[in-house]
This record gives structure tokens, C-alpha cells and sequence, in this order.
């Protein structure tokens, strides 16, 4: 791939993230672990020498992986926040070569929800137990018009199943201009999530051939509109496999970099999805750039310890195997019995699907393994609905203080789920999980409180959270 010396994009300068990967920096690998193990966060010129080392220096990795499984530990515990995506659409104006809803792919069966659909799909995630859905729909605003979100939005909020509840709904729908923004906040949204896919204008023009996503300015300000709408928490990311994965850790950073500085806040997730194969893409197949598993691991590693309190999410995209290695370096959050295309949940056909899913295991089963390797799966939404969000949810993330809401909030969503959905074997594995966790709690009275209001759980309480 050339790398471009033209300054193409105004707010990334390509010709610095290349020098950064070319430099053969004194500082050494071990200096800059040294440093990240502070969870204070990495510059980019430290970020490039780790992403930088050979994966056939075992020994590097090593240390490298070793110290990205200790910063998300030391900062997230052992809690895995869970969700699922609910597509409305795959109707699409843009031509995007990599995906399956490109507006060219004549071999996809094309359909948008109802708003009675698309409830029915979520009244499907919640009979399964899960409590926060990612809205998610092709970019084409014929289609998904901001009364349609509203509709949907106020449906899946007002709906129970049971016990069964969505408490916080994400959402992925085509960049808005400013005004729009303000009126998706008045919604009740959480985190507004939109991904650049490629940061390297010349890869991003070849990708995007037309369409709304074919302007790179515009998606690339999609954040900086959002945040100045009011939005609290956005969620960026890119789709590693389209240029040098090297390249898009640096240019994310670099992004993330410039948000936190014009406004004050960073991204609050960033998404790491890998290029899969999708129906009617023939680049999901056959990209120059595939990222191995061991390229795939340093990326997580490396943003985990550049951006420590940053939310990382890795999807179903990826098989269950691998999926276990990754959540250790640094992962928070996971989806979970998914589907990718509208109606998936329900008998609404077998509309085209965006990409292929690797992992096909039901909520249950993710959940019955996370718990046998210790971890506390979470499904908690407590900060959203008290406002600690935005800045008001750094300010408490970066000196570690939101630690002692979410580790608990996460043992009393987690004991909800074993109560009201659970297997027999996943709820015996849960319990002895929440028990160890429990035992590790060094606070007493926050052990006290904890013990009480799993006891009011067990006694038929729920959303019960700090």
C-alpha cells in the first residue's frame, strides 16, 4: 500500500502516523509497558512501538499481552458488560465493498422492521435475559427516519416481558447533522455509535465508491456534531482488515486523542470489528490486508493500555475459542446470541445478513462460560439512569472511584440473570462466581451492602444498583 505524503485529511496528518511507524525510537519496549502498567494512558509515539513488535517476538508479546490483561483488571475488574444488536434495516444508500448491505448487492433479501417488528425482536432478547440493546440499520434515511427511531425507542422501553426488560438502548444509524443529534438525545439513548471503518483517505475512497459514506469529511465529524448536540457518550471504531492495522490503532488514537481535547471527553467505547465474509462483497473475502489472530491481539492490547478507561467491545464476529483469549486483554464489553440481520430474533424470514457471525452460542452459554473463568458477566445500567455519564462518568473512571459502583452493580444484574433465565448448570457455576467475587471484597461495609441487596434480589427484588 502507498503510503500518502499529501496532509488528505485535515484532521489526521498521514504522513506523521507513517513517520511514528517508521521510527526507530530509543525508548524501548519494556520502558513504554513500564509506563502503560501506570494506567494513566500511552502517547501515540508509544502506542506505534507497540504495535510495532514482531509477532514472532514471543517474548515482547508476551510481556506486552501480560500487561494489557493487568490494566483492564486493574480498571474493570473481572466484569464483562453484555449486549445484543437488533437490526431494523438493510436498506442502503451507500455502496460500502465490504458489506452485505452495500446498495449494489442484488443477492440480499432487503427489509426494515415495523415498529411492532421490531419490539417482537426485542421482546425476544429480553424472554433470553438480556437488558441493553444496540439498535443497529443500513444508511438509508428513507428508510430509518428519526420519527420511526422514536417509535421503536418508546416501544422497547415500555415493553416487558415477564421480568424481562431493555433498560439501555445504544444506537447505529447514519451520521446526523447537529440538529438531529439534539433531537436523538431527547430519546433516551445511550452511547451513539459510528465508525470511520478506515481512517487512510486514499483506502476510504476505493471502499466507499458512493453514497453518504462516501464523504470522508463528514463521517470523520460525525463525533465532534455529536458531542456539540449535546450527546454524552459516542462509540467509535474501525474495520481492521481494509489498510495496515498498524496505521488504523494510530489514526483511532489520534481521533480519540483530538475529541478529548476539543470537548473535554474521549470516546467512551471504541469497537474492534474484523473484516468477515459477507454475501455480495467480494473484498470481505479477499482483502490484501487480513488481520491474523496475533496482529488481532496486540491491537486490543495496545488500545487497552493507550486508552485505559476506555470501553473496548468485541463482537460475535469473532469464534468462541478466540473470543476467550481476547476478553483477558483488555475487552469490557460483549455481545452475545446475536443475529445481523432485521427480524433475526424472530420468524420474519431470513432477510440478508451485514457479515458473517463466528460465534453461534446462546446468551446462556457465553454467560455459563464466562462465569466457570471467573468473570462476572453484567448486564448494569445504574449509571446511565442516575447521569454518571460523559464527564461525569470520567471523572469518577479516571481515578478509579466508579470501580466500587460497577463491580457491585454487576454482581446484582448477574444474580437477576441466574434467577430469571439461567440453565441449571450456568446457575450453580453463577452462584459459586458471585460468591468468590463477594469473598474478595475487602471494604466490610460494602460487603455488608452488597450481601443485602443480593439477599433482596433472592427475595424476589429487581433493578436494585448503587
Amino acid at each position: 500500500m502507498s503510503k500518502t505524503t499529501e496532509k488528505v485529511n485535515p484532521y489526521i496528518d498521514e504522513t506523521e502516523l507513517w513517520a511514528l511507524l517508521d521510527d526507530k525510537s530509543t525508548k524501548s519496549v519494556d520502558a513504554v509497558i513500564e509506563k502503560a502498567l501506570n494506567a494513566k494512558g500511552l502517547d501515540l509515539d508509544e502506542a506505534a512501538i507497540l504495535i510495532n513488535i514482531d509477532n514472532n517476538d514471543n517474548e515482547a508479546l508476551e510481556k506486552l499481552f501480560k500487561a494489557a490483561k493487568q490494566v483492564k483488571e486493574l480498571i474493570y475488574g473481572k466484569r464483562i458488560v453484555l449486549f445484543a444488536p437488533l437490526y431494523l434495516s438493510n436498506y442502503c444508500t451507500n455502496n460500502c465493498l465490504y458489506c452485505g448491505f452495500r446498495f449494489n448487492n442484488k443477492d440480499i433479501e432487503r427489509k426494515t422492521l415495523s415498529v411492532d417488528e421490531a419490539i417482537e425482536d426485542a421482546k425476544n432478547l429480553m424472554a433470553q435475559g438480556h437488558k441493553r440493546l444496540l439498535l443497529v440499520a443500513g444508511e438509508d434515511v428513507n428508510q430509518i427516519k428519526l420519527d420511526y427511531i422514536k417509535e421503536v425507542i418508546e416501544g422497547i422501553y415500555s415493553t416487558k416481558v415477564g421480568r424481562g426488560e431493555i433498560r439501555r438502548i445504544n444506537i447505529n444509524v447514519a451520521p446526523l447533522n447537529i440538529e438531529e443529534f439534539k433531537t436523538l438525545k431527547t430519546f433516551g439513548i445511550g452511547t451513539y455509535q459510528s465508525f470511520q471503518e478506515t481512517y487512510h483517505f486514499e483506502t476510504y475512497r476505493k471502499m466507499h465508491p458512493s453514497g453518504l459514506k462516501a464523504d470522508y469529511a463528514w463521517r470523520y465529524e460525525t463525533m465532534s456534531r455529536a458531542f456539540e448536540a449535546g450527546i454524552d457518550d459516542v462509540g467509535m471504531g474501525v474495520l481492521f482488515g481494509l489498510t495496515d492495522y498498524r496505521f488504523e490503532v494510530l489514526a483511532l488514537l489520534k481521533h480519540a486523542a483530538y475529541l478529548d481535547e476539543k470537548y473535554g471527553i474521549g470516546p467512551h467505547t471504541l469497537s474492534i470489528p474484523r473484516l468477515e465474509p459477507a454475501k455480495g462483497a467480494p473484498f470481505s473475502t479477499k482483502s490484501p490486508h487480513a488481520v491474523d489472530d496475533i496482529s488481532f491481539k496486540k491491537i486490543v492490547a495496545v488500545l487497552r493500555l493507550a486508552v485505559p478507561y476506555t470501553g473496548i467491545i468485541l463482537t460475535t464476529r469473532e469464534r468462541p475459542e478466540f473470543r476467550k483469549e481476547v476478553i483477558a486483554l483488555g475487552v469490557s464489553q460483549i455481545s452475545a446470541g446475536s443475529k445481523t440481520n432485521p427480524g433475526g430474533y424472530t420468524v420474519h424470514g431470513k432477510t440478508g445478513e451485514q457479515f458473517s457471525v463466528g460465534d453461534h452460542r446462546s446468551l446462556d452459554e457465553v454467560i455459563f462460560e464466562l462465569a466457570e473463568n471467573d468473570y462476572i458477566p453484567s448486564f448494569c445500567t445504574g449509571c446511565y439512569r442516575l447521569g454518571r455519564v460523559g464527564h461525569d462518568f470520567m471523572d469518577l473512571a479516571k481515578p478509579g472511584l466508579i470501580q466500587k459502583f460497577c463491580h457491585s452493580n454487576a454482581l446484582f444484574t448477574f444474580k437477576e440473570y441466574l434467577l430469571d433465565y439461567a440453565s441449571e448448570q450456568t446457575l450453580n457455576t453463577g452462584q459459586k462466581a458471585i460468591q468468590n467475587h463477594l469473598d474478595m471484597i475487602q471494604d466490610e461495609n460494602l460487603r455488608s451492602k452488597v450481601t443485602q441487596n443480593l439477599s433482596k434480589i433472592e427475595n424476589g427484588e429487581r433493578d436494585v444498583f448503587f
